[in-house]
């Protein structure tokens, strides 16, 4: 079972709103993604703690629907 890009989005968005948020299909399988995340949410916090805000939104997806996500965060001043 594959999971759509704009899916993944959504549900990031939802978890971590106001966000921009990219998804790139690695493999063009639908089990393997890039995702990157600009989220004022994330200032202040260590690279563990907003990559755990992006798990979490995505729930019991990750490991299931979703095989492997790439995750690369950052706040928006400092792209």
């Amino acid at each position: 079972m594959s999971m759509n890009p704009h899916e993944i989005e959504k549900m990031i968005k939802k978890g971590i709103p106001q966000s921009i948020v990219t998804i790139h299909d690695l493999a063009g399988d639908g089990n393997h993604y890039a995702a990157e995340i600009i989220s004022e949410e994330f200032r202040g916090k260590n690279r563990i703690q907003q990559h755990q805000m992006v798990y979490d939104s995505l729930g019991n997806k990750m490991g299931n629907a979703l095989h492997a996500l790439s995750i690369k965060t950052s706040v928006p001043d400092s792209q």
